[in-house]
């Protein structure tokens, strides 16, 4: 790692960090995919419990695919977190942002996608007040033209 690029930027110190990193440990990365679902274009891929009284994904046998079940839930304290360390909460409009005051250690703020640019701007404004940190900060924002 380059040493000019460790913590010379100012608002790199000022940035709003989780109260507690932990290592996220997912148990199964990969999706659990509907029985037969590649054989046949009118099933979907989402998963559907099978039923039939021979199938032998639902009997458990050797070499069938998997079922989800209750073990393969992720552990509660690191639930919904990003990679980051924070949990998502949506903003919709300027007063939902004021929600994130007593909570910025724990929640990053995400601009929903239908908020127009003038209104994103504000809210990124407000949020860096209030050292909240927003995930989609620089989304629909163009560069200021100096005239």
């Amino acid at each position: 790692i380059n040493a000019e690029y460790m913590g010379t930027d100012k608002t790199e110190d000022k940035m709003v960090t989780p109260v507690q990193r932990r290592e996220i440990v997912k148990k199964k990365t990969n999706k659990f995919h509907r029985f037969q679902s590649d054989r046949y274009d009118k099933l979907t891929s989402n998963w559907r419990k099978p039923k039939g009284i021979d199938n032998r994904v639902r009997r458990r046998f050797k070499g069938a695919a998997l079922m989800p079940k209750i073990g393969y839930g992720s552990n509660q304290k690191t639930r919904h977190l990003l990679p980051n360390g924070f949990k998502k909460f949506l903003i919709n409009n300027v007063q939902d942002i004021d929600l994130l005051l007593m909570h910025n250690r724990t929640y990053s703020a995400e601009i929903a996608h239908n908020v127009s640019a003038r209104k994103r701007a504000i809210i990124v404004q407000r949020a860096a007040q209030l050292n909240v940190k927003v995930t989609n900060a620089h989304a629909k924002l163009r560069k200021e033209e100096s005239k």
